[in-house]
């Protein structure tokens, strides 16, 4: 009973990263009218997969952070109730936004259920100051980096001649190559935060795990991408296709770069991050959508963390 709580909770929130993420590092593509909807998604799931299973090699500092040592104690850390709380508290997050059609943070929902789940079984036992410095600060300042990023590599790409903002072949298999290594970077970053979850299981395959949890969130994509989809290709910017690499091209090496140092970015705010930069540059922001996911990426941390706590204490009788 207690394996198939954990099991589903981890499932359904892989499954819900997918839906609310897999678009994000190639909605360029998409929003410049370089491909479908149908293949960009096709595109970035495929890369997203291969960066799952790369992670098996490259992130082990992310799967260390998120099991939640160092923020509550080793005790509710190993407890099945804690673990399943943080999960089902981050999936239905997730799952609520991408209905919403708000690409928000699964970092942020999982750092809030951490919290939450944390205070309700030991609020005593809760670093906060462990919390800021590791999950928090880094994920306050991804955006703001990357909406400079993003506005800079533009305007040099502009002054430099590099790149025309008008399609062609070589632009265009760049701005695939760009937005295949966005993603690329996502599934790097994001999957070991949520096999982590799968630790407290005695005998955890971790190859095994990272292949289920790879193939839940591309399910997840495939299946529920559209909402999110149509919000970060047409809603927060307009963008020609010059203009798209440029963003993409800022995604692949934030993340990237985040990823190999075990920083925990959220791979959200940097695709929006990127776009609204480079679309602030070029005065084609659309900010009163841009606003509105802002509010909820301000809303992540509280709403997560209050679904842990109550899911904590509903499944702490059904797991003890």
């Amino acid at each position: 009973m207690v394996t198939i709580i954990l099991l589903a909770s981890v499932g359904f929130v892989a499954f819900t990263n997918g839906a609310n993420a897999n678009f994000k590092g190639v909605a360029s593509l998409y929003g410049t009218g370089t491909t479908s909807r149908r293949v960009a998604l096709y595109w970035g799931t495929a890369m997203t997969f291969a960066g799952s299973i790369a992670a098996l090699f490259f992130a082990e500092g992310l799967l260390k952070k998120f099991s939640g040592r160092g923020i509550v104690s080793d005790q509710l850390v190993e407890s099945e109730s804690f673990v399943s709380a943080v999960a089902l508290a981050a999936a239905l997050t997730s799952f609520l936004a991408t209905r919403l059609g708000f690409p928000v943070s699964t970092t942020h929902a999982l750092v809030g259920a951490i919290l939450g789940a944390g205070m309700a079984g030991s609020f005593s036992e809760v670093h906060f100051d462990a919390l800021g410095k590791s999950f928090l600060y880094p994920l306050c300042f991804s955006p703001l980096v990357a909406m400079s990023l993003g506005a800079f590599f533009y305007a040099f790409r502009r002054i430099m001649r590099l790149a025309p903002d008008t399609r062609s072949k070589t632009l265009d298999a760049l701005h695939f190559l760009s937005t295949g290594g966005a993603s690329f970077a996502r599934g790097l970053n994001d999957t070991p935060k949520m096999v982590a979850l799968l630790l407290v299981l005695p005998g955890c395959d971790i190859s095994i795990a990272f292949l289920a949890i790879g193939c839940m969130v591309a399910v997840g994509g495939l299946l529920d991408a559209e909402p999110v989809a149509e919000t970060l290709g047409k809603k927060v910017t307009g963008m020609n296709p010059g203009q798209g690499f440029a963003a993409s091209l800022v995604k692949a090496i934030l993340v990237a770069t985040a990823s190999l140092h075990s920083l925990p970015v959220s791979t959200t705010h940097v695709s929006v991050g990127s776009l609204l930069g480079m679309g602030t540059y070029t005065r084609q922001a659309k900010w009163k959508k841009a606003c509105e996911v802002m509010f909820a990426w301000v809303s992540t941390v509280p709403v997560a963390a209050l679904l842990a706590a109550f899911c904590y204490w509903l499944l702490k009788p059904l797991l003890v």
